[in-house]
């Protein structure tokens, strides 16, 4: 292994197998591959959050709602409600309400250490170009980062007090809140981020309302995400 695609790479094979496994015995989702990772999303409707990622009284999932912008994009799983990446750099946004106070939370898996994704709030208006990236925050997903650019940051401008997220493979939970100017982050149920925000690194200003939505950066890697609810504070 000289360098870190060939690392990479063989991760990948690593995880196929995984999924492959899982096949074998009695399911090709990689949602079976993470029987240790985050599973504490039961019964939030019950506690007023909204499932915007939405099921069917069949109990299959649908896009519906949902609008992509760039290049690449997002596979569901219609099944399991799982929505993977493909591509990128583009974005996967939830177009039919825009949120000011809120709290977002939903559960995402890598398939290696160096994938990179994010999730977006607050994007203010229908993309239409990358510039929204100047005007919103993205929650950083990306496990080899370091500081203001790992895993539970807010990217380029709010490092994360802690390394919360789990290995490649394993489901993760998000609890993301904002409110005013205020952002918490939480990673697996552990507090990451708790500031006021301003101004800082790439974005230039922020709006008070705006849409949600992932990132799908990666031309050769995927992240996985399911159970995506959010819930009005306003």
């Amino acid at each position: 292994m000289n360098t870190r695609r060939d690392v990479q790479v063989i991760a990948g094979i690593v995880f196929g197998a995984m999924v492959l496994a899982a096949a074998v015995t009695g399911s090709a989702s990689p949602t079976k591959v993470a029987a240790t990772g985050w599973s504490g999303t039961q019964d939030m409707e019950a506690q007023g959050y909204e499932r915007i990622l939405r099921q069917r009284r069949n109990g299959t999932f649908s896009k519906a709602g949902w609008n992509h912008y760039g290049p690449g994009y997002f596979e569901l799983d219609a099944e399991t409600g799982v929505l993977s990446s493909h591509g990128g750099m583009g974005l996967f946004w939830y177009a039919a309400e825009e949120y000011g106070d809120f709290v977002l939370e939903l559960d995402f898996m890598t398939e290696v250490d160096s994938a990179n994704s994010g999730v977006f709030v607050r994007v203010p208006g229908v993309p239409a170009s990358d510039a929204y990236i100047y005007h919103s925050w993205e929650i950083q997903i990306y496990d080899i980062g370091e500081g203001i650019h790992q895993t539970g940051a807010v990217y380029d401008a709010e490092a994360p007090s802690a390394r919360a997220s789990l290995e490649p493979g394993e489901w993760n939970h998000f609890k993301i809140t904002f409110v005013g100017n205020h952002i918490t982050v939480e990673v697996n149920g552990e507090p990451v981020v708790d500031w006021d925000a301003e101004p800082r690194g790439k974005v230039e200003d922020f709006a008070a309302r705006g849409y949600v939505g992932l990132q799908n950066h990666d031309r050769d890697t995927r992240t996985f995400f399911r159970n995506i609810f959010i819930k009005r504070l306003d």
